[in-house]
Order: structure tokens, then sequence, then C-alpha cells
């Protein structure tokens, strides 16, 4: 589980080589969890907290951005392979940039749907986040649900092989992701200055099985 065949950089690489792909299955709803569970849930989870402006690291092809534009709210879409569609502001940038400043806005959240695969960079992005964050503002990420990715791996952080299976065929050198307990993502908020912390998990209905963990932090207490 530790070992140091993988790298954050690998992740670009392969999102870079699957860009396409990725975008074409995103807007033809072919990603079953997504449709049933996911997207939904994390429009949800933001709109709850009623921001005016939220800042979307890892946007992608953009389609949270745009959701959540089209309910009156101001969205800065960010990724470091962006294919996004439609009006909106979109920014081409790494968690690297947005770490070292290069972002002086603020913002009421900051989203990360499904977009901290990542060691190094996923700390110093959620370092990061506080600073960009007005007051009572909220960080809210959507990731895998430690529990059900572990699958039959021992449940310690570690990088994780990554796997395209129940993709197409056009789908090639999947990404690595970097395996964190529950545990290790609440001791990584409380790191980086978050006091108080909520958890959801959407169950899917077939399965009865959590679809995935969402996480708001914030530095109020509720």
């Amino acid at each position: 589980m530790g070992t140091t065949l993988f790298t954050d950089e690998q992740i670009v690489e392969s999102w870079i080589d699957n860009a396409g792909p990725w975008t074409a299955a995103v807007r033809d709803k072919r990603i079953e969890s997504r449709q049933r569970v996911t997207d939904q849930a994390i429009v949800d989870v933001v709109l709850a907290h009623a921001p005016e402006r939220v800042l979307d690291v890892g946007c992608g092809e953009g389609w949270l951005s745009r959701e959540l534009s089209a309910r009156g709210i101001d969205v800065v879409g960010v990724d470091v392979v962006a294919r996004s569609a439609g009006s909106g502001d979109f920014r081409v940038a790494s968690y690297e940039d947005v770490a070292s400043g290069a972002f002086t806005i603020r913002v009421d959240a900051v989203v990360c749907n499904f977009s901290l695969l990542g060691r190094e960079c996923v700390d110093a992005l959620i370092y990061a986040v506080p600073a960009l964050l007005n007051d009572a503002g909220a960080l809210i990420i959507q990731t895998l649900h430690p529990v059900s990715a572990c699958g039959d791996a021992p449940y310690i952080d570690g990088w994780r092989a990554g796997s395209w299976l129940g993709f197409g065929a056009e789908f090639h050198n999947p990404a690595p992701w970097y395996f964190r307990t529950l545990e290790s993502w609440q001791t990584l908020f409380a790191q980086a200055g978050f006091q108080s912390l909520q958890v959801h998990e959407p169950i899917h209905s077939h399965t009865q099985q959590p679809a995935s963990l969402i996480v708001v932090a914030t530095n109020v207490t509720f």
C-alpha cells in the first residue's frame, strides 16, 4: 500500500489522456452511480449551504459548475485539464497553483467533487482552502467512501492502482489514486485548521451501500 511507484503527476497524465472519453461519458450520462446518486447528492449539499459564490476545484468538463450557475450561484471552475462547455468562468490551473496562492478570490464554498485523488497536491490544496473562504464558508468534498472503496486491501493509507473497469475501450492509462481512511481525512481537515465536520453518506438505492462520502468542513461550530 505504501508503494512509491505511483505519483500525483501520473494522475494528471492519465486525465490528459482520457479527457475526451471522460467528457463524453459524463455528458452522455453513462455513469450509473452518478445518475442514480452522487450528482444530485453533491448539488443538494452545496445548495443546503446557500453559497453566493463557489470555487469548483477539479471541475473537469464543468457539469457541476453549470448546474450551480443555473441555480443563480456565481461559480469559478478550475481544472488542470479543463474541457468545459457553455458559458461560465472556467480557468486552467493545477492544485499546486491554487495552493500557492494563484487565486486571490474569496468564496462561500470550495467544492471538490470526486477530484481529490492525489497525495501531496491534495494535502497542499486543503491547507490553502481556509484562505479562500469567506466567514462561515465551507469546504465540501465528495469522494469514494473509504469503507466501500477499500475492497479486500488493508484499511490503511496508501497508493492504489487505478482501473477503467466498466468503461469503454477508449479509456486507457488509468490514474492511480491515494486511499485515505476516514480517520486520515478527519486528521487532514483538523491540521488545515477546520474546526467542524459534517459527514454525509449517500446510499445507492440498489446496493444499499454508500455510493460516496461527502464531508463538509468549516470553522463554524454547528
